[in-house]
């Protein structure tokens, strides 16, 4: 699962997401690890299921809690203009990032 999100920030394509409640299309912009060892993805959502009720925003998930990934089949432009390298919720070390 990991080997796939670093490709796709590397590739920059979309990826769907099962994670609870449901599918989400995303766009990966940074994998990495918080401060007590989680990998965790920063995203922005573009579609799908949202527990928050924002189906399109920005997201950060636990990789340990997704049950699948999946290539979208679609390549994304670049980083959205809201997107700020070196993400601080990455405190235990950032492993790929656009």
């Amino acid at each position: 699962m990991l080997e796939l999100v670093k490709n796709a920030i590397e590739g920059r394509r979309n990826l769907i997401l099962h994670y609870d409640p449901g599918a989400r299309s995303i766009e990966p912009h940074a994998v990495g690890y918080s401060s007590s060892g989680e990998i965790l993805l920063r995203a922005y959502q573009t579609s799908g299921a949202s527990a928050s009720g924002e189906p399109a925003n920005w997201k950060l998930f636990r990789l340990d809690r997704a049950l699948s990934v999946d290539d979208g089949g679609a390549v994304f432009d670049g980083p959205r203009p809201e997107y700020r390298r070196g993400d601080r919720a990455m405190r235990g070390g950032i492993i790929a990032q656009l």
